[in-house]
């Protein structure tokens, strides 16, 4: 999308001091931002941009300060998706392939050719409904007809016609297939044909589609639904693919409620019912949904204990006295390779490598805030261990204002509409009104 002229939103008001906490200041109306606090914006210069090194795998690893007042500088919102899919492909590249099958291929990527088992059709078979015929008309008729799935009818002399169904092979020596609605028969039963009839016609010849052996798609190729057809017609009943990704979801905050009205203080859950389909829209296997509130301990031993290839955690990632992400992972002596994002909503989302196969997605509390850090880093990170190509982009025009933001990138929900989008209102971190009724971000 066309990046529209920066305005300054209410999300760049300057803020009144306020309690510390894992929330941030309070805002008008008594709702704590969940995203924590955002640094003060302003210009960077080379120097001081990303004050990144190389340690281990090649990729860029911030190291963690000492003392975390707040981050001084996060990565633009295009290279923090660089980042995700390059920190993915070292183990993508030792993935082992597995054999599924097909009713479980659905969105894998194949990794290896998908080569025809057998002849596209096996055999003739007749294209429609009608009669088979031998020679020129009119034709004597048999009493017996050909239906799909029959072998070895019998063979047509000259002057001879028999019924045949869609699908059904073709009797040795037919001449073609005449159309029901193209033949009439007389008074004694002898078939005519009500037009010109073509040497071949309506006959589907064996290999017409492929012959045993043709390279029907190469590897790479994602399996769709008529991928799964193609392969059961040549003769699949596995294919071989690269495995899903694991992903676990911790979910994180005492303040949590898993049913029942927001009460009391205490809100409702929207990102534990979000977050697994999105993953599994992904091409993710959600492995398992934990909750585990404020609890440093519990988070601790989550990491220690999964063997997901992903962890996903949502809340936590900003520096208040329950915000356990950071410290759990200075525990675990872990590469932190994206600390906050230049993007709004989302800014406080991380990216960390846990060991040498395993990788942590650090979500922002806030509900659009977490689809942003889910698309900024999850989905380039998955979509990269999962072998899928990458989205083409596309531009299109917006067809009224939208508010940017002086140096971050802003992600808006719009609504698509012929050759325009179409922005959408309720797009604060913390709204997930807008994103529900949107085709896109832009």
């Amino acid at each position: 999308m066309p990046r529209p002229t920066p305005a300054r939103t209410p999300d760049d008001r300057p803020r009144r001091p306020g309690r510390p906490g894992r929330r941030g200041p309070r805002r008008r109306g008594g709702a704590r931002p969940r995203e924590g606090r955002q640094p003060t914006c302003r210009p960077t210069t080379e120097a001081t941009h990303d004050p990144t090194a190389t340690r281990g795998h090649g990729s860029p690893v911030a190291p963690y300060p000492e003392a975390r007042h707040r981050k001084t500088s996060a990565t633009p919102w295009a290279d923090a998706r660089i980042r995700a899919a390059r920190a993915a492909r070292s183990l993508a590249a030792r993935r082992t392939p597995v054999s599924v099958a097909l009713e479980d291929a659905l969105g894998l990527v194949l990794t290896a050719p998908l080569t025809a088992l057998t002849d596209l059709p096996s055999f003739d078979t007749s294209a429609m409904d009608g009669w088979a015929v031998a020679g020129p008309g009119p034709w004597a008729v048999r009493d017996e007809g050909v239906l799909a799935g029959q072998h070895g009818p019998a063979g047509l002399v000259d002057g001879e016609a028999v019924r045949i169904a869609t699908g059904a092979t073709i009797p040795p020596d037919t001449t073609a297939v005449l159309r029901s609605e193209h033949g009439r028969t007389d008074e004694k039963g002898r078939l005519h044909p009500g037009r010109d009839l073509q040497h071949g016609q309506d006959i589907r010849p064996r290999g017409q589609e492929c012959r045993s052996g043709d390279q029907l798609l190469p590897a790479g190729a994602v399996v769709t639904p008529a991928v799964l057809g193609l392969a059961a017609a040549a003769g699949y009943d596995t294919l071989a693919a690269v495995p899903r990704p694991r992903v676990e979801v911790l979910v994180l905050g005492d303040e949590l409620l898993t049913e029942g009205r927001p009460h009391d203080g205490l809100i409702r859950d929207a990102l534990g019912p979000m977050l697994p389909p999105w993953l599994r829209a992904m091409g993710a296997e959600v492995v398992a949904l934990r909750r585990l509130g404020d609890d440093a301990e519990a988070l601790h031993q989550a990491l220690t204990a999964s063997a997901a290839d992903l962890v996903v955690t949502t809340g936590g990632t900003a520096a208040g006295p329950v915000d356990h992400v950071h410290p759990t992972l200075r525990r675990l002596g872990a590469e932190l390779l994206v600390d906050g994002v230049e993007v709004r909503p989302g800014h406080p989302m991380l990216l960390a490598r846990l060991t040498e196969d395993r990788y942590l997605v650090g979500l922002p509390g806030n509900p659009l805030a977490a689809v942003s850090g889910l698309l900024t880093l999850a989905e380039p990170l998955l979509r990269t261990l999962a072998g899928r190509p990458a989205p083409e982009p596309y531009t299109l025009p917006l067809r009224e204002a939208a508010h940017g933001h002086p140096h971050d990138t802003r992600l808006v929900p719009v609504v698509l509409r012929g050759d325009h989008a179409v922005p959408l209102h309720y797009n604060g971190p913390a709204m997930l009104r807008g994103i529900a009724a949107a085709d896109a971000l832009a």
